[in-house]
């Protein structure tokens, strides 16, 4: 039986929140919610988002790892192969589908940049390389924030590769189990 769409959303959002809670690292937190209310596995998917969190490597100075993580699950189901490399258009898709990501994310939180969405949640933004400052951070629920913000970014991110399933489906007649069978 197929999941209903609301609960797929629904299980992007609690998975990714409480993983992040328990584990940390937004970016993997991310895929990871979007992975388990997809049903897709790639442990390789996954560990390339390592050094992502907290704006690249605990920096806070790049792109939420949140929103990165969305986008980097975009890229594995609709972007490019290798042997396709030399094909500029083969990545327009994934290019289209991160865009509403972004503008969604930032939308909603308005910034992309790490920094700028701790200001805005929690009044300042903090150098997790510094001891004091990361338990500052704790202190500013940042878990907490951050947790939202990664469920919120993991239901963004599914409902537009939902969306985009269902357009394939109509065009090509297929199934959306065919994306976890083919990955």
């Amino acid at each position: 039986m197929e999941k209903s769409r609301d609960s797929i959303l629904k299980k992007a959002f609690e998975s990714a929140q409480n993983y992040e809670k328990k584990c940390t690292g937004c970016a993997q937190t991310t895929i990871a919610g979007i992975f388990d209310a997809l049903g897709i596995e790639n442990d390789d998917v996954f560990r390339s988002a390592s050094g992502l969190a907290d704006g690249l490597g605990l920096t806070g100075d790049g792109a939420c790892g949140a929103l990165v993580g969305g986008a980097m699950v975009i890229g594995y189901l609709f972007g490019r192969e290798k042997k396709d490399f030399s094909d500029v258009m083969k990545p327009m898709t994934s290019y289209i589908l991160t865009k509403k990501l972004l503008d969604q994310f930032v939308t909603k939180y308005g910034a992309c940049r790490c920094y700028d969405i701790q200001k805005s949640l929690m009044g300042r933004s903090f150098n997790l390389y510094n001891p004091a400052e990361l338990k500052q951070a704790t202190e500013y629920g940042m878990i907490d924030h951050c947790s939202k913000v990664v469920g919120t970014s993991a239901t963004f991110a599914t409902e537009i590769i939902l969306d985009e399933m269902d357009r394939q489906k109509d065009k090509k007649n297929s199934s959306p189990e065919d994306f976890s069978k083919k990955r």
